[in-house]
């Protein structure tokens, strides 16, 4: 049994007890603050800076790209072109050889012919001499040289053993020598063939 009710106590009812509930129990949230107008805006200006900076990136690369491929059609064009040079010096350090070979040859066809007219021996052996160190000059002059090697000491870089005979145990001398060796320009072109002897 309540009692009576006091001047005091706090009175809920009607309209005011309405409002209470729905503030406490089914009151939707607040709406979410409205984002600042310059906050917005930065996420969409770097994104413009970055595409930029990409596309200017993607540029430079194309440019060095066509540079490179530029540099290697010159470097191939400058090599092809190096070694036509090279294969015509080469051509053309021959034709003076050739040349002077070729008055050797003349040489040697107007010894056969003689020797066929007139068969004398003598005078054909004279003129195959001739032809001979007429060729021999022009190779000397080519810087063509013949190592001498009979009687000298064995040098295994300017000649070549092909048989030994003697069983001393001396120092190797070149005793004979089977197959003549020349030297072009100071540099062994052939080593002499030789027969050394140990005394």
């Amino acid at each position: 049994m309540s009692g009576p009710k006091r001047d005091d106590e706090p009175r809920f009812g009607g309209d005011e007890e309405e409002a209470f509930v729905g503030a406490t129990e089914g009151s939707p949230p607040a709406p979410p603050a409205e984002p600042d107008a310059a906050s917005s805006d930065e996420p969409a200006v770097d994104a413009e800076q970055d595409t930029d900076e990409l596309a200017r990136a993607q540029a430079q690369a194309q440019e060095y790209l066509d540079h490179l491929r530029r540099l290697q059609a010159e470097f191939d064009n400058y090599r092809k072109r190096v070694l036509k040079e090279q294969t015509r010096a080469v051509e053309l350090a021959s034709e003076p050889v050739m040349r002077r070979l070729l008055e050797v040859v003349d040489d040697f066809e107007l010894a056969l012919m003689s020797a066929n007219d007139k068969p004398d021996f003598d005078r054909f052996l004279h003129g195959v001499e001739l032809v001979f160190a007429k060729l021999m000059d022009t190779l000397r002059a080519e810087g063509l040289e013949r190592i001498e090697a009979n009687g000298r000491p064995f040098d295994p870089e300017r000649h070549e053993a092909l048989l030994q005979t003697g069983d001393g145990d001396g120092d190797p001398t070149v005793a004979d020598v089977l197959r003549p060796g020349y030297t072009l320009r100071g540099r062994v072109l052939r080593p002499a063939g030789v027969r050394v002897e140990r005394k």
